[in-house]
Parts: structure tokens; C-alpha cells; sequence
């Protein structure tokens, strides 16, 4: 339980919250009557982080955790009635961070000691997921025993895969706390964690900086990485792709618009303020014709609509609509006019001596 909530403690402190993530727990530790820190799961022996105490939202837990969910989570085979917080609400832009353990085989990993997930069951529901345009790319991330072989039967494009251990080979915890008598971490979780401490959400560290942080020495087994259906190397795969979310974008004012941004943006923004000012415009001199009024307005229009409404300064980055704030100004003199006249007729000439003399 300390692997997996070890790792969700991480990416919510990238940045990830948790309206992005869906945690499955199978047991409660934390308020287990055996548990002599009621409330609390650490996962180191000094308990210098609580990682039950931090705003846990757990998704699924216990009975909820089952073979048939993980599918239809990842499927998205829901009735109409399941809450949407407990969806994977993704789309063929998203890529997907998937995190599993616990004590698993050759091909299969255990459900609450009860059921088992095959390999297959995970790469038939990954081509069911690229099919429906669920997801962008997949980083898989397994901590078990044999944990390799989990990723073996993969097809889908996109999917980069990394186990911590070979087949026949067993994974191994870290370390044990004496108090509770039981091992708090895994031992590929654990160095997983101890690189990504080390970094924030503007880090410029890859996924293969992490994958060649894992050594046989600290692992005590043989770290798999698969990348034959991933269409970058992972030494381009910046770690923040999956393990962050930056939301604020921050344009860079040291680079000038290029030519081609100019002309493809003024060609888009001049057809749109052309139309918009021009049904307005349209508009008032419509209203002004029914209130026989004299042609002087009518001239006015057409000098507006002959009038540029863009300015653009390539070299300092900006597109502002200069031009378009005078013609608004005018356009909004003008839409107030007729508002007057369909509101106080009686004193519509007035108002059109204010606008024209």
C-alpha cells in the first residue's frame, strides 16, 4: 500500500490534482486495528511522511478493487449512473501514467489474493483504449514479482513500459519497520522515488535518466524497460510528460513572431473583426434608414468599414487589436445610438444631432 501511495504523493506534488488521478487501495492499513499508527501509512521506518494524513482521495477501495473495474476503468464501460470522478475522462491527447503492484507471476498479477490479472487482459483493453482515442501515449510502470512478463504481450502503438523484474526473478522490499513487523517498500519504488524527489515540474531530466538511474545493486533485480511501440526514445521523453501537469502557460516575449505567424493569424483575425464589424455597422445603418435620417450618417459607415481594424509589431511579439479598440469604441457609440431610437423614439433626432454634427 506504501508503494502506490508513495507514488500518487509524488505526481500530486508535480502538480497532478486529484480531478487527474484515479487511486484503487485494496486494503484500509490505515485504519486496520493492527496498525499502531491508526490513521497513518509510512513508508519509511523514520515515518518522516505520513502519506495517509496528506488529502488522500481514494477512488476504489477494497471490494471496489477488482479485475472487472480496472478493465471498465480503463475501457471506459460504464452504466450512465457512474460517477464521473470514478472515470478515466480522457482523450486522444492524454497521455496516461499507469502505476500497478503487489505480489504477482509469469503474466498475472493478484486482486485481494482472489483473482488475478493476465497480461493479456492489459493489452487487450490498451488496443481498446487506442481504438476509442483514450489516450495520446502510455507510460506502464509495474512493481512485482516477475513484473516483465506483464508488458510481454503489449501491441499497441504508443506504450512505454518499464518492470522491476525479469521473469523467474523475484522483487524484493527495501527495508522493514520493526515496530509494525512488516516491510514498508519495494525496493524499485523506493529508488523510483528517491530520483524523482529530486525534481519539480520545470525539470529537464528524461525517462531515460531515470531508467538508467536503476542499477542491479539497489534493485536487487533486473529492471526491464520495453520500448519498441513508443515512437520517441525515452532519453527525449522529458519526465514531466507523465509525472506533471504545468497549466500556466508563459509565452516567451524573447522570440518575435515570425512572418508566417503574422499572415497566418492576420488572415484568420481580419476575416472575423471584417464580419463583425460589418454586420453591426450594417445594422445602424439599417436602423438610421428606417428613422429617415440624413445620408451624412451613411457616409460615416463606410468610412469605418474601409478602415483597417489590425496593427501587428512583429519584432516585439505583439498582436494586439489596436485599431480594432477605435472601431469598437465607434461600433459601441453606434449600438447605443440605436438603442436609444428603439427606446425613446420622440427624441431620436436629438441623439442623431450628438453623433453627427
Amino acid at each position: 500500500m506504501a508503494n502506490v501511495l508513495s507514488m500518487y504523493r509524488t505526481v500530486k506534488r508535480l502538480g497532478i490534482p486529484d480531478s487527474q488521478i484515479i487511486l484503487m487501495l485494496s486494503d484500509d492499513v490505515a485504519c486496520n486495528s493492527r496498525n499502531l499508527f491508526p490513521g497513518s501509512v509510512f513508508n519509511n521506518k523514520d515515518h518522516a511522511i505520513d502519506l495517509y494524513g496528506d488529502s488522500v482521495e481514494v477512488d476504489y477501495r477494497g471490494y471496489e478493487v477488482t479485475v472487472e473495474n480496472f478493465i471498465r476503468l480503463l475501457t471506459d464501460r460504464w452504466t450512465e449512473d457512474h460517477p464521473k470522478s470514478k472515470r478515466l475522462l480522457t482523450d486522444e491527447n492524454s497521455n496516461i501514467f499507469i502505476y500497478m503492484t503487489g505480489h504477482g507471476g509469469d503474466d498475472f498479477l493478484k486482486f485481494q489474493d482472489a483473482e488475478e490479472i493476465a497480461s493479456e487482459d492489459i493489452a487487450d483493453a490498451f488496443q481498446q483504449m487506442y481504438e476509442k482515442k483514450r489516450y495520446n501515449e502510455i507510460f506502464f510502470m509495474i512493481d512485482t514479482c516477475q513484473a516483465n512478463t506483464m508488458y510481454s504481450k503489449f501491441y499497441s502503438p504508443n506504450i512505454l513500459a518499464v518492470g522491476s523484474s525479469e521473469m523467474d526473478e523475484s522483487s524484493y522490499s527495501h527495508h522493514s519497520d520493526v515496530e509494525i513487523g512488516v516491510a514498508v517498500i519495494d525496493r524499485f519504488t523506493y529508488y523510483c522515488l528517491d530520483f524523482l524527489e529530486q525534481i519539480d515540474k520545470n525539470s529537464t531530466l528524461t525517462l531515460q535518466d531515470l531508467f538508467d538511474s536503476f542499477t542491479f545493486e539497489k534493485i536487487h533485480s533486473h529492471v526491464g524497460v520495453r520500448t519498441d511501440l513508443f515512437d520517441r526514445n525515452p532519453s527525449e521523453v522529458l519526465i514531466t510528460d507523465f509525472f506533471a501537469n504545468v497549466q500556466n502557460v508563459i509565452p516567451d516575449d524573447s522570440k518575435p513572431l515570425s512572418v508566417s505567424h503574422y499572415h497566418h493569424y492576420k488572415d484568420h483575425i481580419d476575416t472575423a473583426q471584417y464580419e463583425l464589424n460589418n454586420n453591426v455597422l450594417d445594422l445602424a445603418l439599417e436602423t438610421y434608414r428606417k428613422n429617415n435620417q440624413s445620408s451624412k450618417i451613411e457616409k460615416k459607415i463606410k468610412d469605418i468599414k474601409s478602415t483597417s481594424v489590425l496593427n501587428v509589431d512583429i519584432d516585439s511579439n505583439e498582436c494586439f487589436f489596436t485599431s480594432f479598440k477605435q472601431s469598437a469604441t465607434i461600433i459601441l457609440a453606434l449600438i447605443v445610438t440605436i438603442l436609444w431610437f428603439m427606446l425613446r423614439g420622440n427624441t431620436a433626432k436629438a441623439t442623431y444631432d450628438l453623433y453627427t454634427n
